[in-house]
């Protein structure tokens, strides 16, 4: 599709068409990103977002485990004898 870049103020603008909108699953925020000379409007991604519910669901599977546990421990002859806080 072709179109036009508009002034608007002292900016410029391109209208988007809302099936372009739709189909790219763009909302009101987006980040902007130059690359090899394109302009790329892509939405902002939060990949923390979910992390509360992954991590309720692995304690309910008992998946939470950790494990080096058994290193943890286990503390060596420095650990006992040589360390001070």
């Amino acid at each position: 599709m072709k179109t036009k870049i508009v002034k608007i103020g002292n900016s410029r603008g391109v209208r988007i068409p809302k099936s372009f909108i739709d189909e790219s699953g763009l909302k009101n925020d987006v980040e902007l990103e130059v690359t090899d000379g394109k302009i790329i409007i892509k939405p902002i991604s939060k990949p923390r977002e979910s992390w509360d519910s992954k991590f309720h669901k692995m304690s309910q599977n008992n998946d939470d485990i950790l494990l080096d546990s058994q290193e943890l421990n286990s503390q060596s002859s420095w650990d006992k004898e040589e360390w001070e806080w």
